[in-house]
């Protein structure tokens, strides 16, 4: 697909023009206004290419659960192995439209690779994450950034205090949830490793406050968050904070998303390996499934 329609698309979905922007500029693009509408299903999600690991894998145990972020309860889905014992946990931070079929999916992933995964819906409070993903974008759009951040940081010590945690704990997030994993960083000094997939950086006043290892995976084709890497590595570097970074030159923004049209299998086949390595140095090898 030509990059102009991607990148234009990008802009809309973190809400830089408005819907009608979007289309007018796109059906310039495509020659028509018809020829517009007809690409929009091929730019949206396809959330019936989402369970790659399916909800009812025997495989794995998993529930709703909920905990206490400063008297609001968040809520979230909770996956592990089937099998019986304690577990380095990880959070799951979604992207800019909630707890969807993707991501729903990415926990049962991380879950399948022996960890305690808990995917964060920070749209529970509102009566939970809506099934139309624009809407869902408009929902995250209204949040307060460090009200949320405050609110997900607060899942930290609910899964390290877990009944099945070993009490080590790690974040991964992708786009909107990879800016949290940085935020939450900043925030949680019991957090032991964080993993942002094309997250905003965070602030440098904040880097001094990071105790945990964070690994940072950008896109090359994303300008709009690609702008903010090398204040962000200056402010890592001169604070003395351990991080990787790894830049995929060829990809786009939300590249591990395989129900998008901006998926990229090689890349997010690279970035998954050394995500599950990451965290296994960092928050300790969960048991063999």
């Amino acid at each position: 697909m030509d990059q102009r329609i991607i990148d234009l698309y990008d802009a809309f979905t973190h809400s830089l023009i408005d819907r009608r922007s979007f289309m007018d500029r796109l059906a310039a693009m495509a020659g028509s206004t018809a020829a517009a509408v007809a690409l929009l299903p091929m730019l949206k999600n396809d959330y019936a290419r989402a369970a790659i690991v399916p909800a009812d894998d025997a495989r794995l145990a998993i529930d709703t659960v909920s905990y206490d972020a400063g008297g609001t309860k968040i809520s979230g889905t909770l996956a592990r192995p089937a099998s019986k014992g304690k577990r380095p946990a990880i959070i799951v931070i979604h992207e800019n439209r909630g707890l969807n079929p993707h991501i729903k999916d990415i926990t049962r992933r991380v879950a399948l690779e022996g960890f305690l995964a808990f995917g964060v819906d920070i749209l529970s409070p509102l009566g939970g994450t809506p099934g139309d993903e624009d809407k869902g974008r408009e929902m995250i759009g209204a949040l307060k950034a460090d009200e949320a951040a405050q609110q997900i940081a607060a899942a930290v010590p609910f899964l390290a205090s877990h009944a099945e945690s070993t009490g080590n704990v790690g974040a991964v997030g992708f786009c909107w949830g990879g800016g949290m994993v940085n935020r939450i960083a900043a925030l949680s000094p019991d957090l032991k490793a964080g993993v942002a997939y094309y997250g905003a950086q965070g602030a440098a006043s904040q880097v001094p406050n990071i105790q945990a290892a964070l690994l940072l995976h950008y896109a090359g084709l994303d300008q709009r968050i690609h702008a903010g890497i090398e204040a962000y590595e200056a402010a890592l570097k001169a604070a003395n904070k351990r991080y990787t970074i790894y830049l995929y030159p060829d990809a786009n923004h939300s590249f591990n998303n395989d129900t998008s049209s901006r998926y990229d299998k090689a890349a997010a086949d690279l970035a998954w390996s050394r995500t599950i390595a990451f965290f296994k140095e960092h928050v300790g090898a969960p048991p063999r499934v």
